[in-house]
């Protein structure tokens, strides 16, 4: 039973003089208002209005009910009010969740700089390659990316990230450079641990869907590990074309199968309650999408200059 609805129906009735009024101010019908109002009565065990052609009017029971009522519907505004205020105040503590190669080159400075605009605001970052239960473990925010998993939380989808093969031109000059997407096989993959593959990888080329297989050489759950493997001619792995961007335009790493687009990479933001426009984890959100894409930009740039002076 929604007592709550049932005194803010009540009160409407006395404070309109009837129920008809009672109707349009709730955007209910007089019917309804009136089978409220008998809920409440049947609830409290005593009559609470006094109706009449004229309209309604309170009995002393009503009276009694209607003070009380209306000091409960004022607490609950309030509480409202005050909610409001609370995700909306920047200052506090915020706790956020993030994997250790989206924190350290995107998330990270990004709420340094947010912590430095908002100096009230405690920034609590913990980094680790796993799906966290932001409701169970006390997360504000969690943002995950590749594939948003099991949660109690509430989850959406916030970016898509543009991801490429690599690995260094050392191993590529000893391997050979694939030319095809069968050609993937001769090369071993570094894997993280939460990729889940079927044994190949889609990857498109002129509007068309191919399968590279993928032979797996090495799986670890921690990026720079996966990078040091690469590094040292280990394999090739995966990674938001983004992120390495500097190492690819310095010839540290290089694209494997360029001609051929590789599977984009989904982030998600997930919080233990939907976000509310305006909020601290909102404008941590939205601080983080403009940061992605201010990063795609300069790797777009990069790509579109190496080409005009190639």
């Amino acid at each position: 039973m929604d007592r709550l609805g049932l005194m803010e129906t009540f009160v409407s009735a006395l404070n309109e003089g009837s129920l008809s009024g009672a109707g349009q101010q709730r955007g209910i019908s007089q019917s309804a208002v009136s089978q409220q109002i008998r809920q409440l009565e049947t609830h409290i065990g005593r009559q609470l209005l006094h109706r009449s052609p004229q309209g309604v009017s309170a009995t002393r029971a009503g009276v009694l009910v209607q003070e009380h009522a209306q000091k409960i519907l004022e607490r609950y505004e309030l509480m409202l009010a005050e909610l409001e205020v609370l995700d909306t105040d920047m200052s506090g503590t915020v706790r956020i969740n993030t994997g250790n190669f989206l924190g350290r080159v995107v998330f990270g400075p990004v709420l340094i700089e947010m912590g430095k605009a908002h100096p009230d605001l405690d920034i609590v970052l913990r980094m680790e390659d796993r799906l966290v239960d932001v409701v169970r473990e006390g997360f504000d925010l969690a943002i995950r990316a590749g594939r948003l998993g099991d949660t109690s939380g509430y989850g959406r989808k916030i970016a898509s990230l543009e991801t490429v093969f690599f690995a260094t031109p050392e191993y590529l000059d000893k391997q050979g450079r694939p030319q095809t997407p069968d050609d993937m096989k001769r090369l071993k993959f570094i894997q993280h641990h939460e990729d889940k593959t079927a044994g190949f990888f889609d990857v498109q080329k002129d509007g068309l869907s191919y399968q590279a297989p993928i032979r797996v050489g090495f799986t670890a759950d921690d990026p720079e590990i996966i990078l040091k493997a690469v590094s040292t001619g280990m394999g090739y792995t995966r990674a938001a074309r983004m992120l390495i961007q500097k190492e690819l335009d310095e010839g540290i790493y290089e694209v494997v199968l360029p001609g051929y687009e590789a599977p984009s990479k989904d982030v998600f933001a997930v919080s233990p309650t939907k976000t509310v426009a305006g909020s601290k984890i909102d404008l941590v959100i939205n601080a983080f999408v403009d940061k992605l894409v201010d990063l795609r930009r300069q790797a777009e740039f990069k790509v579109v200059a190496g080409k005009l002076t190639a």
